[in-house]
């Protein structure tokens, strides 16, 4: 019996009957699970005893270590659990949860409020309205009120009245003095008109369309009309409605196979007006799973408060209610029920339909880091970092990483590495220096090793990359090695001192799983580089050019981001980021004189 084992063994020994949290570790001492019990002997207990489905076994797979904090209550290890998970971010309780966030509206609570779109809910910080079944409906509601609406557009507010004063979409306090009074009676027209009473705006905009047409200001009143019209357009009709205007979240849910699926309905201004479902693994029980998703759904998503939650009866509601802070109903009759009921069925439709995309999906990417481990002869690589180098002729030296999980993009820990030591085209020494930073930074901050490290290159590659890992940092990690045939696509997989060829079938998911990582971290690096070589231009351009210093380099990149973009653009649109005149007329000429 391995040390581990005798560890647990022990530990599971004298585990208490109270209830509390557990958590659970791998071989690098990450936490990859936390789950609450009701009585912590029992639950721990029986991940080690008895058969489990595929990825309950995987889990224990995994398990090296484990801890526990007994609480006391079941609500008190809810509310640890989710603390834990928030702290924490396990694989096997984050990676597998629909982390989707939708757009909302917000009106500032500055002194001189701005419209805003964001993804992003902060406490007090403004008032958010949505969400919006889709970013482009919240941009154009906020295009519509910002021509209607004269409120601040600037960021930081200017020395100098800007071009949204001049089109008449702001009141410029940058310059004039404005009365809260007239921005209490444009934000409460906003509310309004967002919490679905659009009469005002209408009845004012119709009023200045018949005073411009008696006037014969045919253009401004055709503004007008066009305005009325795009609201009525915004306001579009939907089949399913409620009685009354309060804002609420409906949950459903459905249970086969070891998945749970939850569904979720918007309710927003008596509308449906968008749905949610999240597939998920039960690894406790579901209700527990749905008591954990639901904490989660409104703090780590970022989703917005309801007035109301909606909830199927045989779920416990003082349970939720410790970790939701409105006010929750289990409607017993009448259309609130048929609307849980419906939201009930959705989800075991979704469920029904997503089992062969889910087996197929887990055959791609858990089944062939599994293959792949076994091919190399080494533990299931389940975090894989790959590397790859950019340059044309040594000009703006780049390299990359990226990072596969589970046999997944996480594109959260892709990196980039502009090369600072390397003079000229040097492809190992670039590769040999992102390594040594990658993962000197690693061990710093104690972050994951990975299980394999992928180099996009040959013998020399994984050699030099192995001299920094081995002599300088003292890791002992696999390096593997991706070869290209004549037409630069993955041909073969190399592995081991004297580079061996790994004998993988062309059809296998492991190979395809390689092709994938290759494409994508040389994907990656080219976009990079690209990126790089176009701002070194674009920053040779602004050079010498009398009134543009660091502050306006760093608008211009950011606004612009190409030579190409600058040309196209107009002296207003240099004007707008706060440019002079004078020195965008100096900017103009000079992109002429390059071209």
């Amino acid at each position: 019996m391995e040390d581990y084992q005798k560890k647990i063994k022990q530990k599971l020994s004298v585990l208490p009957t109270d209830p509390g949290c557990y958590i659970m570790k791998d071989r690098q001492g990450s936490v990859i699970y936390v789950g609450k019990a009701k009585r912590l002997r029992n639950r721990v207990r029986s991940y080690f005893t008895g058969a489990h489905d595929e990825k309950t076994t995987r889990l224990v797979g995994e398990i090296r270590d484990f801890e526990f904090i007994v609480t006391a209550s079941e609500i008190e290890s809810l509310l640890l659990e989710l603390n834990l998970i928030k702290k924490h971010q396990p694989r096997y309780n984050i990676l597998l949860k629909d982390d989707k966030s939708y757009p909302f509206i917000k009106i500032t609570n500055e002194k001189h409020p701005r419209l805003l779109v964001t993804r992003t809910v902060k406490k007090n910080s403004g008032k958010y309205f949505g969400p919006y079944p889709n970013a482009y409906a919240a941009h154009e509601t906020k295009k519509l009120l910002d021509r209607i609406y004269p409120l601040r557009k600037c960021v930081t507010m200017p020395n100098k009245l800007c071009l949204y004063y001049h089109i008449g979409q702001c009141l410029g306090p940058c310059v004039y003095p404005v009365e809260q009074e007239a921005y209490q009676t444009m934000i409460k027209e906003i509310t309004d008109f967002l919490n679905g009473d659009d009469k005002t705006i209408v009845n004012d905009l119709t009023n200045k369309m018949n005073i411009a047409s008696e006037s014969l200001q045919f253009e401004e009143a055709k503004e007008y009309r066009d305005l009325i019209m795009h609201i009525d357009k915004l306001n579009y009709k939907q089949n399913m409605m409620s009685e009354d205007m309060t804002m609420r979240d409906i949950f459903g849910y459905s249970v086969d196979k070891g998945w749970i699926c939850i569904q979720v309905f918007f309710v927003r201004q008596g509308k449906l007006i968008e749905r949610e479902a999240s597939m998920i693994p039960i690894i406790q029980t579901a209700e527990e799973e749905f008591y954990t998703f639901i904490g989660q759904f409104y703090s780590l998503n970022q989703h917005l408060m309801p007035k109301e939650i909606h909830i199927p009866k045989n779920l416990d509601i003082k349970t939720i209610e410790s970790v939701v802070e409105t006010k929750v109903i289990q409607p017993k009759r009448g259309k609130k029920k048929e609307m849980v009921d419906l939201a009930i069925k959705n989800a075991s439709i979704s469920l029904h339909n997503k089992f062969e995309i889910i087996a197929k999906d887990e055959s791609r990417t858990i089944k062939a880091i599994e293959n792949l481990g076994d091919a190399m002869g080494i533990q299931t690589p389940i975090r894989i970092e790959a590397f790859d180098n950019s340059n044309i002729q040594g000009y703006d030296p780049v390299s990359v990483m990226i990072a596969f999980v589970d046999g997944k993009p996480s594109k959260k820990d892709y990196r980039k590495y502009k090369i600072k030591s390397v003079q000229g085209p040097d492809d190992y020494k670039s590769m040999q220096e992102a390594v040594r930073r990658r993962y000197t930074r690693v061990l710093k901050e104690g972050l994951p090793l990975p299980d394999l490290i992928i180099v996009d290159g040959g013998k020399g590659h994984m050699s030099s990359v192995r001299e920094v890992l081995e002599n300088e940092l003292g890791l002992d990690i696999p390096i593997a090695g991706l070869s290209k045939n004549d037409k630069h696509q993955t041909s073969e997989l190399l592995y081991g001192v004297q580079a061996d060829i790994i004998p993988l079938k062309k059809n296998s998911q492991a190979f395809y799983l390689l092709q994938r990582i290759q494409d994508e971290v040389h994907r990656f690096a080219i976009s990079f580089h690209r990126s790089t070589r176009q701002k070194s231009s674009l920053k040779s351009v602004l050079d010498g050019i009398d009134g543009i210093g660091p502050k306006r380099k760093q608008s211009l990149l950011k606004e612009f981001g190409t030579v190409k973009k600058m040309r196209e653009a107009s002296l207003e649109d240099f004007v707008k980021i706060g440019i002079p005149d004078k020195v965008a007329r100096n900017l103009r000429q000079k992109l002429n004189d390059e071209e």
